[in-house]
């Protein structure tokens, strides 16, 4: 088995609930029974490997299957973790046919297991962690990419007032404040001086480019945050709504293409493997949404710069311990490469 392919089965499937992330099944199992429509147990309660972020569990009864996605315990910044928008976005996707699991019920009481949580369906489906698809053949990869964008296209689409989410992001330009917000992370989980964290933070909000739209935005748009279909090259279910809000559609769309300059798919064969070059996705997600493809050093360096306040985030986490997973340390140890990599876009974007 290549690494890649077991790299695919390391972050996929479940194994027995960390000590320190049990719940209690039995106040669970009651609450299921009272909130869930169709619940009947007995339940059996796993853990997914992958998601260090908000911990999640896969919940076996003798029928079907759910997933049940929690708070952390512990210490928390303010505004993360906030699994009621998470369930309310896919709960407002889902009727409109976007592809999502199914929202059941939301927890906010945290006398039923220590936290707040919500139940959704469990697809079963495909999850690929490698990039260039190595378990798949050519034809494969490339609807297995077209199905992707297309899917980020279709969700841009859709009018936030007209699904009930008119409400869901604060107004005002979205990349103004999510540099603000993720600065803000940066500096309540700061373990170390990052001089070129600090010149972007500087730099960044006075650079802003005008926003044209607002759209639904994902947050962290990537093939491993969705699963497709077992058989057919489609998206059954996207995943990890965590940072899901009202924002700057370029935003999603800039994070995608990114993907193209990141470990993966850099120095990969693209036209061996059949996988669409970046441009050719640009096109792809183009034709669906009528948009024009940006100037992108300025977003590329928003991008990796909002990813080093997420791994600071992280890194904080794992000092205050109540970082959910063991890969934490190796998201953590991103943030100063992170931070020197933005500052390279940027300066290709003009900044001194």
């Amino acid at each position: 088995m290549n690494d890649s392919v077991k790299k695919d089965e390391e972050f996929s499937g479940t194994r027995e609930v960390e000590e320190r992330h049990r719940v209690n099944e039995a106040n669970l199992a009651k609450w299921m029974s009272e909130h869930v429509e169709g619940f009947a147990g007995p339940l059996t309660v796993l853990q997914f490997k992958g998601g260090q972020s908000n911990p999640t569990y896969r919940l076996n009864t003798p029928g079907r299957s759910y997933v049940m996605r929690r708070r952390p315990f512990g210490k928390l910044l303010p505004s993360a973790h906030a699994v009621d928008r998470e369930f309310r976005v896919i709960s407002a996707l889902g009727k409109q046919g976007f592809p999502v699991a199914k929202a059941y019920a939301l927890c906010m009481d945290d006398a039923v297991i220590g936290s707040a949580f919500y139940i959704m369906s469990m697809e079963e489906g495909r999850v690929f962690w490698d990039p260039t698809l190595p378990s798949q053949p050519p034809e494969a990869r490339r609807k297995i990419f077209t199905s992707k964008i297309e899917t980020l296209a279709k969700l841009h689409m859709l009018n936030p007032e007209k699904i009930g989410l008119g409400d869901f992001g604060k107004p005002g330009n979205y990349f103004a404040r999510q540099i603000d917000r993720w600065t803000k992370q940066y500096r309540a989980s700061e373990t170390q001086h990052i001089p070129e964290f600090e010149k972007l933070a500087e730099w960044l909000p006075k650079t802003v480019p005008a926003q044209e739209r607002i759209s639904v935005v994902h947050g962290d748009y990537r093939l491993d945050n969705m699963i497709f279909h077992p058989t057919e090259p489609r998206v059954l279910a996207v995943l990890d709504w965590e940072l899901s809000t009202l924002g700057d559609p370029m935003a999603d769309f800039t994070y995608l293409l990114m993907q193209w300059t990141m470990p993966g798919l850099a120095n990969a064969d693209l036209k061996a493997l059949n996988i669409p070059s970046q441009d050719e996705a640009a096109k792809i997600y183009c034709d669906y949404t009528g948009m024009a493809v940006p100037e992108l050093n300025w977003y590329f360096a928003y991008n990796l710069f909002r990813l080093a306040g997420i791994t600071q985030g992280i890194a904080g986490r794992v000092r205050d311990g109540t970082a959910a997973n063991a890969r934490a340390l190796e998201s953590a140890a991103r943030t100063v490469p992170l931070s020197k990599a933005s500052w390279e876009y940027a300066q290709k974007a003009g900044a001194v």
